[in-house]
């Protein structure tokens, strides 16, 4: 980043990170730090984390360590160890992802609301970002679309019920190009496709668009909401066809977290990735009782690019990959 371009950024970061840490102290919700490594990895197929080996004394002498992608697992453990509403401001690392809107080390804020389901946070979310945007980007009223809503108005799909012939269609319909290794034989893959080729660019123009109730498949670690489809309670915030955050009503049941990451970790297998150790203090965690809760992850560096007028995560980064 040139020198006379730096300061302004860096003072911006500051004002926005003490404006959200003003927010959260309002509210009574509370700090925290948790480790960066970890003996788990995140198992999720469109993830890859960092691994390390550690060398000193003691009993995890020679033990694969992995940089965490999120801060989820142990502020879960805090959760469920009594810790009340809780929001940390992390740096997370993830392998692979380098680009204009991607660096293989960032900032996320991220949050857990005791008491709130996907809905009420979605509202805090929205006033957080309206608050830190306001006098530098201009916003009109939020808008919430149900996944399904969206894939209708814009696409004529069901989501729910399209099958990879249909989505292949309409993949084709809209010039979409096939990357390679794309897994053609399954559906949320053609789902992801159709999002971010044909869709997301154009959501929340001039406004904060919340998309939500994502097909059971994508569901991650959100809770199942019975009903014809079965939907994850879980959304996803998009401003000027960026996405910002990724939330969920938090899912406490160790046994289907246990199901759903043996089920990822067999994705991933099928992929030719590695499979993951599992996170068991976390599932011991969720065992003895999560608290009925809402979070939502957040990328700060994005939320800094839109803020500042910027195109890409390097103009907002003191020292992008390239560099560091």
């Amino acid at each position: 980043m040139p020198a006379n371009s730096l300061l302004p950024i860096l003072r911006l970061r500051a004002q926005l990170l003490a404006q959200i840490r003003a927010f959260f102290a309002a509210r009574g919700v509370l700090e925290v730090e948790t480790p960066l490594l970890s003996a788990a990895a995140t198992t999720d197929p469109h993830l890859a984390s960092f691994a390390t080996v550690y060398s000193g004394p003691g009993p995890r002498y020679g033990q694969p360590l992995y940089l965490h992608t999120s801060p989820e697992f142990p502020m879960k453990r805090l959760l469920a160890a009594g810790s009340g509403c809780i929001y940390q401001i992390a740096r997370v690392l993830r392998d692979g992802e380098a680009g204009h809107r991607h660096n293989p080390e960032f900032t996320l804020l991220e949050w857990y609301r005791v008491g709130f389901d996907h809905h009420r946070l979605m509202n805090e979310v929205a006033d957080l970002v309206t608050e830190l945007l306001a006098n530098r980007l201009p916003l009109t009223e939020p808008e919430w679309l149900s996944y399904w809503e969206l894939f209708e108005r814009h696409l004529g799909l069901d989501p729910h019920q399209a099958t990879v012939v249909e989505l292949a269609a309409v993949a084709e319909r809209q010039g979409v190009s096939i990357p390679p290794r794309m897994p053609v034989q399954e559906v949320d893959p053609w789902l992801d496709l159709l999002l971010t080729h044909c869709l997301e660019p154009y959501l929340g123009q001039g406004r904060l668009c919340f998309v939500y109730d994502y097909p059971a498949s994508q569901a991650a670690l959100a809770r199942l909401r019975p009903g014809n489809p079965l939907v994850g309670e879980r959304f996803e915030l998009y401003l000027n066809g960026i996405e910002l955050a990724n939330g969920f009503h938090e899912l406490g049941d160790a046994v289907e977290q246990r199901r759903r990451f043996a089920a990822e970790n067999a994705t991933r297998q099928m992929r030719g990735l590695p499979v993951m150790p599992l996170d068991e203090n976390l599932l011991a965690a969720l065992e003895s009782g999560l608290p009925d809760c809402a979070g939502v992850a957040l990328g700060f560096d994005r939320l800094v690019m839109l803020a500042a007028g910027k195109e890409t995560l390097a103009e907002v980064l003191a020292f992008p990959f390239e560099q560091a």
